[in-house]
C-alpha cells in the first residue's frame, strides 16, 4: 500500500499521540476467522456472530464505490479491525489509565462533562474506556451506554434495532462496518422525557494502521426530546487509518432529535461512515455537522420521513485543505404528506482541497403537500482549489414545494480590499468573511463546540493543518 505522506504541522491538541500499546489487537486483515475472533473477544451471543458473518459475506458480494473519491489506497490486508486498550469500561474518569485520561483532558472532555452535558462516553481505539450519566435521567428511565452493554442487558431492544434502519446491503462499507463493530452508542429515551442537556459521544482512533468501527444506535420514543453530540478525533501517521462508523436514530410520533457533530480526523484517515434516521409522525430530527481533517470522506447523512407531518434540516459545513477530497452531503426521503425538508450545506476549499455536495431529495407519491428547500454555497479561497455540487431531486407528486439553490464562488477581492482599508491585515480579513460564511453552522452548537468549530477554521485558516 502506498504511504499517506504527511507535512510535518502542527495540528494542536488534536495530535496527541500515545503509544501504540494495547491489551489485544487483532492481525491485519478481513476473514471469517478474524470476524469470529471479534466476537469472541466480546463475549457475543450466537445471534450477533451471525449477523457479523452474514455482513462479512455480504461484504465480499458488493462492489467498491466507483462514482466518488478514489479508494485504491485502501487495502484492508493493512487494516488492524479491532484494538482493545489496555483499560476496561470504568463509570470515573480517575480508573482510566493515566495516557488515555490524560488524551481526553486535553481535549476537554471531562470539563465538558462537569458544565454543559448529562451523560458522556469516550471510546479509545476499538473499546468504550469511559461512560457516566447524570442520577436524575437514571430516574426518568433514560438508558444510555456502550453497545457492548446493550447487546448484554437488552437483546430485545438491540434485535428489533439493529441494522435496519442501515441494512447491511446499503453498500459496501456498511457491510464491513456490520462485520467488525465494536464500541459506540446506545440510547432510549422513554415516551414524554425531554432532556435538558445533551449526550455526548467522543470517538478516538490512536493505532496506526487500524480501523475505527463504532455503532451509535438511538432510539426517542414518542414526544420525547435529546439532542446528541458526537466528536471524533485521531492523531496523523504516514499510513492509512478507515473509519466505518454507523449511526442508527429512531425518531418516534412526536419526538424530536438534534444530532451535533465535530469531525475532526487526521489527513491520513478515510472517513467512510453512514448515518440514517427514521422519523414517526410529526417527529423532527436535526443534524447539524462539522467536517474537518480526513484525506477523504463520504458521508451524507439521511433522514427518512415516515410519519405525515415529519420534518428535518440539516446543516452542515466543510472545510478541505491541501490533499482533501471531502464528498459530503445529504438525503432526504418524504414517504409522507405534509413532510418537510430543509437543507443548509456551506463548504470552503483551500490550498488545492476538493469538496463536493452531493444529495438526494425524494418525495414519493404519497407525499402530497410536503415543502422541500435545498440551499449549498462553496467558498473557494484560492484559484487551485475545487467545489463541485451534484444534486439529484427525485418529484413524484405535482402537489409540493420544491426549491433549490447553489452558489459557487472566491473570496472577493473587493470585499478583502475594503476590510483592509478599514485597518485590517490581508489574514485577518480572510478570516473575517471565513467565519461569517460558517457563522449559520456555529451558531446551531452549543457554545462550546461552535468555539472548538470557530478554532478548527481559525487552525485550518493559518496552515496549522493545511
Amino acid at each position: 500500500m502506498a504511504k499517506t505522506q504527511l507535512e510535518e504541522i502542527d495540528r494542536n491538541i488534536y495530535d496527541i499521540k500515545n503509544k501504540d500499546e494495547y491489551d489485544y489487537k487483532i492481525k491485519k486483515g478481513l476473514t471469517k476467522e478474524i470476524v469470529e475472533e471479534i466476537s469472541r473477544q466480546k463475549h457475543e451471543p450466537d445471534w450477533m456472530k451471525e449477523i457479523r458473518l452474514k455482513a462479512l459475506e455480504t461484504y465480499n458480494n458488493l462492489e467498491m464505490p466507483t462514482w466518488g473519491p478514489d479508494l485504491s489506497e485502501l487495502n484492508m490486508d493493512e487494516i488492524a479491525t479491532y484494538v482493545k486498550p489496555k483499560s476496561k469500561l470504568n463509570n470515573s474518569w480517575d480508573d482510566v489509565p493515566d495516557d488515555i485520561k490524560n488524551t481526553f483532558d486535553k481535549l476537554g472532555i471531562p470539563e465538558a462533562e462537569k458544565t454543559s452535558l448529562a451523560g458522556v462516553g469516550a471510546q479509545y481505539d476499538s473499546e468504550v474506556v469511559y461512560h457516566s450519566m447524570k442520577d436524575e435521567l437514571l430516574k426518568q428511565g433514560v438508558i444510555y451506554t456502550d453497545m457492548e452493554t446493550a447487546v448484554r442487558e437488552y437483546p430485545e431492544m438491540v434485535k428489533e434495532h439493529f441494522m435496519k434502519c442501515v441494512p447491511i446491503s446499503d453498500h459496501k462499507f456498511v457491510a464491513l462496518h456490520a462485520a467488525v463493530w465494536s464500541g459506540g452508542s446506545f440510547v432510549y429515551v422513554p415516551k414524554g422525557v425531554k432532556l435538558e442537556m445533551p449526550l455526548q459521544s467522543y470517538f478516538r482512533l490512536n493505532s496506526p494502521e487500524s480501523g475505527q468501527f463504532e455503532h451509535t444506535l438511538i432510539i426517542v420514543d414518542e414526544g420525547a426530546s435529546l439532542h446528541f453530540i458526537e466528536g471524533c478525533s485521531a492523531p496523523k501517521y504516514n499510513k492509512v487509518n478507515l473509519h466505518a462508523g454507523c449511526v442508527e436514530l429512531y425518531v418516534r410520533d412526536n419526538a424530536y432529535l438534534r444530532y451535533s457533530t465535530i469531525e475532526n480526523w487526521s489527513k491520513n484517515m478515510l472517513n467512510l461512515n453512514t448515518k440514517k434516521a427514521i422519523c414517526g409522525k410529526n417527529a423532527q430530527v436535526d443534524w447539524v455537522s462539522g467536517s474537518f481533517g480526513s484525506k477523504i470522506s463520504m458521508l451524507y447523512p439521511m433522514s427518512i420521513l415516515n410519519g405525515e407531518g415529519a420534518k428535518t434540516e440539516f446543516t452542515g459545513i466543510s472545510f478541505a485543505g491541501k490533499e482533501q477530497n471531502l464528498d459530503n452531503g445529504f438525503k432526504a426521503v418524504h414517504n409522507a404528506p405534509n413532510t418537510s425538508s430543509v437543507v443548509n450545506a456551506k463548504s470552503i476549499s483551500k490550498n488545492g482541497g476538493k469538496c463536493t455536495y452531493r444529495s438526494s431529495i425524494k418525495i414519493m407519491e404519497n407525499a402530497e403537500g410536503s415543502k422541500s428547500s435545498v440551499s449549498c454555497e462553496s467558498l473557494m479561497l484560492d484559484d487551485i482549489s475545487i467545489s463541485d455540487t451534484i444534486p439529484t431531486n427525485e418529484i413524484r407528486n405535482d402537489n409540493i414545494q420544491f426549491s433549490h439553490e447553489a452558489k459557487i464562488g472566491k473570496i472577493s477581492d473587493k470585499t478583502i480590499f475594503y476590510l483592509m482599508s478599514r485597518g485590517l491585515s490581508e489574514e485577518d480579513a480572510k478570516a473575517m468573511i471565513v467565519r461569517g460564511f460558517a457563522y449559520p453552522i456555529s451558531k446551531e452548537l452549543p457554545v462550546e463546540y461552535a468555539v472548538e468549530m470557530n478554532n478548527l477554521i481559525n487552525l485550518e485558516l493559518e496552515g496549522a493543518i493545511g
